[in-house]
Parts: structure tokens; sequence; C-alpha cells
């Protein structure tokens, strides 16, 4: 197949990666890409991911067969709409649907419908509001902006002045959550969607936080690890619980509603004492979550996406995965998540990517004039490890980090530390 990828990140290397590694000989493109990804050999268009008018006329005039939005951006712009409109099958959901992830508000609402287990949540204004609501639920308070935040909406603290300075930031873009605070391990679980069906990924583990413990303030995400053999039940029995009482009742609500779910469902849960709650939403592939699910991926990528995109993954069994442990470290930019230093020099990527069972995704390089590699942003790359155990896979991913040189960079050092030990 003739397929463009939308995105410029790490995420979006991944789903190149893995659609290159299927002997189907598909052409792809990556539109913005990175240099990480045309360093692949893939053509990397400039194109403008977030307008619709644009992407649209790109795609047809260059005869893709399939469209596979990557970030939330472009969704929440409405990019899937004219695409499906002209008859073009895309993997992303449509504005409508979007809102999933676009309005925290939306998706509260979408769960109450369907039925799905989640924590309360109260809607404010504004800091006046709040306070009341705060003293309510009690501390640890977990504020949250009603709109898209690049991962750094959430705020989970036990100072009440914390909280309400988090409200006053973000009331003025639009609506904030104050939500239950729910207590357990947190799992990220993919879903292939196609308006009425779904097929499950297998599940997966982030890291937050910027430091280690899971201290300091939140970003777009610092490591991951998959799968998860401590979940109750395992994984098989966890998996189809949240299929039957998450899944296919919200994308079933969507269509219900219509506004069906065309795309990547991305459940954001919680193991709870009194079961599996639902976090968030989200409408795209996770970053970094899907740099350890797709490199364990054994069925090709490529038939999910267009299955989910035409609307046939009913005549398709769920997709299968290899028995490997899967570990992702990212390497940041010195003062992430905040003012970000940049243009520094990236040395060692080459050894790095020598380490046996190791690839590099980049989220935030470039070349320079003489051909050397940059940091260009916050989180510049992730070093993905697979192996036999995690003990394996993460010594083999710090070891790759370790041979990654950027001056003042950063890493969190107990990523799948916990997994490993157990």
């Amino acid at each position: 197949m003739k397929i463009l990828v939308l995105g410029p990140g790490a995420r979006e290397h991944a789903i190149v990666k893995a659609l290159l590694s299927e002997e189907a000989g598909h052409e792809i493109v990556c539109a913005p890409g990175n240099a990480g990804i045309a360093a692949e050999g893939v053509e990397t268009p400039r194109l403008d991911a977030n307008d619709p008018t644009a992407v649209a006329n790109f795609v047809q005039e260059r005869g893709f067969d399939l469209v596979v939005i990557g970030p939330e951006a472009p969704l929440v712009a409405g990019v899937a709409d004219p695409l499906r409109e002209r008859g073009i099958p895309v993997f992303g959901p449509g504005r409508a649907a979007a809102q999933l992830e676009g309005s925290k508000a939306f998706a509260k609402r979408i769960m109450a419908e369907a039925g799905v287990p989640t924590g309360r949540a109260v809607r404010v204004s504004n800091a006046e509001e709040a306070g009341p609501v705060l003293d309510e639920f009690g501390a640890p308070y977990v504020v949250k902006a009603d709109g898209l935040a690049a991962g750094k909406g959430v705020l989970v603290t036990s100072d009440r002045d914390a909280a309400l300075d988090h409200v006053a930031t973000w009331a003025p873009q639009g609506e904030v959550l104050i939500e239950e605070f729910l207590d357990g391990q947190e799992v990220s679980l993919f879903f292939f969607a196609d308006g009425h069906d779904v097929r499950p990924l297998s599940p997966a583990q982030d890291y937050k936080r910027i430091f280690d413990g899971d201290e300091g303030p939140n970003t777009g995400g610092m490591g991951a690890y998959s799968p998860l053999p401590w979940l109750p039940g395992g994984v098989e029995a966890f998996v189809s619980e949240v299929t039957d009482t998450v899944a296919l009742p919200t994308v079933r609500q969507l269509a219900a509603e219509g506004t069906p779910f065309i795309g990547l469902l991305y459940c954001g849960l919680i193991v709870t004492e009194r079961g599996v709650r639902v976090i968030e939403f989200n409408a795209r592939f996770g970053d970094p979550e899907t740099q350890v699910v797709l490199p364990r991926l054994a069925s090709p990528l490529s038939t999910y996406l267009l299955a989910a995109a035409s609307g046939t993954l009913a005549a398709h069994p769920a997709p299968e995965f290899s028995d490997d442990a899967a570990v992702v470290v990212v390497v940041a930019s010195e003062g992430y998540p905040g003012e970000v230093a940049t243009g520094r020099e990236l040395t060692g990527l080459d050894a790095a990517a020598a380490v046996p069972g190791v690839h590099l995704v980049h989220a935030a390089t470039a070349r320079d004039a003489q051909g050397e590699w940059i940091a260009t942003g916050g989180r510049v790359l992730g070093a993905v490890a697979l192996g036999a155990d995690f003990g394996e896979a993460r010594s083999r991913a710090y070891r790759a980090v370790g041979l990654i040189g950027l001056e003042g960079g950063q890493h969190r050092s107990d990523i799948a530390a916990r997994v490993a030990e157990a």
C-alpha cells in the first residue's frame, strides 16, 4: 500500500518502523516527519498536518491508499473529516469523535451514558468555584484542564493552594475538571476501532513524572514497558474485561450518537481496590507506550490500520504479540518539561543503535550543516530495547542511553525497575 503517516514525533517514528518491517513492500511517506524518520529513507515532505484542506489535497494528489493520523492536534482539528468525505481510508476519528480526547468533560459524559467505570468529576470555571469542590473531594487533589494540554494539563497534588493555582492557570482556556483521586497502578491499553467493533493490543505502563520515584512535574512521558505480567487475573483476562466494560460500550455509545470512532482508542486505566476505572481516553496511539507495544506486534500493523479505516475489523482476530519484554527510556533536554535548552549536539547515536535488541526513535532531532545530530525540543529521542525478560530489555536500553551524549540531557533511571526485580 501507499501509506501516509501524519505527525512529527517518536510515536510516528515507531509507526513507520512497524510498517517498514512488514514484507509487503509498502511505500511510506511521513509528513512532516523528523530527521530520524528521514534517516530511515522515508520521504518527509513539508505539510501542515493540522490543516484539513491542505492534507486532503496532498493525499488526493499523491494517491495514497491509507492515511494514518498520529498526534491529537490534527484529529481535534478535524483532519480526518475531508479525507473520509473524499472516500479515502483514514485511521483516526473525525473531529466530533476526537472530542473523546479533546474535551475531558465530553469524555465523562460519554462514559456516564455508556456505563463505563470511572471516577467522579465536577466541572469548574474559576478558582472560586473550585475551592468548595476541592474540600469536598479532599486530598490528594486531581485537577485537569478540559482541552488538549500536551500532557501538562493534569495536576495531582496534596497542596490545596497549588490545586487552586492550576485551576486559575487553565480556566481562561476553558473549563477545568476536579476529579476523585483514584489510587492504584496505571495501565495503558490500546484498541483498534472501526466505529462498531474493537480489537485490543497489548497493555503497557508509562512513566509521566520527570524524576525517578515518580517525583516532579508531569511530562509527555519519560519511558514505558510492555507487557504487564502483574495484571490481576493475567493479561488475557484483564484485556477481556476492559474490552467488555470500557472499549466496546464507549465505541458503541459514540456510534449511537452519530459520531463513530474510527482509529485508535487509548484507554488510560487504573487498577483500584474496587476494580478497573478509566482515568482518561485518548484518540490516538500513546507516546511513549506505542514505542514498546508495536515492536512486540507479531501481526501486520497495516492489516489492522486498514481494517479499522474500512470498517472490517470483525473479519480479523485479535492481533498477536511476541513474548518479548520491551522497554523504552526517553532522553530529554535540559529544562524539560519547562523552558528547554535546544540546539545542543547529540553524539553516540550509531553506537547506541548497535546495542543488541535496541533501536532508536526520534522525537525532536535535526542535522546541522555538517550533518551532525542536534536536539531541537524537550523529549529528544527514545532508546527502545527488546529482551527475553525485563532484566535483559532494561539492561540493553540503559546501555544504549549511556552511549548517547547530550549536554544537560536527562532521563529517568528507574524505568521498568520494579517489574524487572519482580
